[in-house]
C-alpha cells in the first residue's frame, strides 16, 4: 500500500503529461492551415479520417502518423518518469481522454482510434505494430462501409489477442488495451448516434 502512495505524485505527473500529449490538436491545426474548420465538416471529429476526406490525403496521413505518435509518446513518457507494470494503462488512457477533450481546442477532439494504435505499438512493440497494421488494412478495405474504421479497430484488437496468446505475453496490458478499445468504440458509437440526431 505504501508503494501506491509513494508513486502517486509520479503517476499524477505521468497522467498529466500523457493527457497533454494526447490533447495536442494536430488535426485541428493542420486543417486550419488549409482553411478548414475540421469540427464543422464531415463527422465533426478531429481525426485522420475526417481530415483525409475533407482536407486532403496527405494531411490525413500526417495526422494519422501524428496521432499514433501521441499515443506511443504518452506510454514512453510514463515509462521514463518511472511508471511500469499495470499502472502504465492509466497514463495511456489519459492520452486518449486528452485526444477526446483537448484543452487546446475547446475540449473537442477525435475518437481516439489512432492514439489507441500508438499506445498498442508502444506497449507491445512488433506484435502491437502487426495488430495496428491489420486494423489499418481492414479499415482501408472497408472505407465504403458505414463503420469500416470501427471494424478495423475490432480486427486490430483480435489480432493483438491472438498474437499475445501465441507468444504468451503478459495478459494484464492486453486486458487494459481491451478496456480502452471498448471505451473508444463506445464513444465512437455514441458520437454517430448524436450526429444522426443533430442532422434529423
Amino acid at each position: 500500500m505504501s508503494e501506491l502512495f509513494t508513486s502517486a505524485p509520479t503517476l499524477l505527473l505521468a497522467v498529466l503529461g500523457a493527457y497533454l500529449l494526447g490533447a495536442l490538436p494536430l488535426a485541428d491545426q493542420i486543417s486550419r492551415h488549409s482553411g478548414v474548420d475540421i469540427f464543422s465538416v464531415g463527422s465533426g471529429l478531429a481525426g485522420s479520417g475526417n481530415v483525409r476526406k475533407n482536407v486532403g490525403t496527405w494531411p490525413g496521413v500526417v495526422v494519422l502518423i501524428g496521432d499514433l505518435g501521441k499515443g506511443a509518446l504518452a506510454v514512453l513518457f510514463a515509462g521514463l518518469v518511472g511508471i511500469e507494470g499495470p499502472w502504465i494503462i492509466v497514463p495511456a488512457a489519459a492520452s486518449i481522454v486528452g485526444h477526446w477533450y483537448s484543452v487546446f481546442s475547446g475540449f473537442r477532439g477525435g475518437d481516439g482510434m489512432s492514439v489507441l494504435g500508438g499506445i498498442t505499438i508502444a506497449l507491445f512493440s512488433v506484435l502491437g505494430g502487426i495488430a495496428v497494421i491489420v486494423g489499418l488494412l481492414v479499415a482501408s478495405g472497408g472505407q465504403r462501409l458505414p463503420y469500416g474504421t470501427v471494424v478495423g479497430v475490432v480486427f486490430s484488437y483480435a489480432a493483438l489477442v491472438m498474437a499475445t496468446i501465441a507468444y504468451e505475453v503478459d495478459v494484464v496490458p492486453v486486458v487494459g488495451v481491451g478496456g480502452m478499445t471498448a471505451l473508444v468504440l463506445a464513444r465512437s458509437g455514441l458520437g454517430h448516434v448524436h450526429r444522426r440526431h443533430a442532422e434529423s
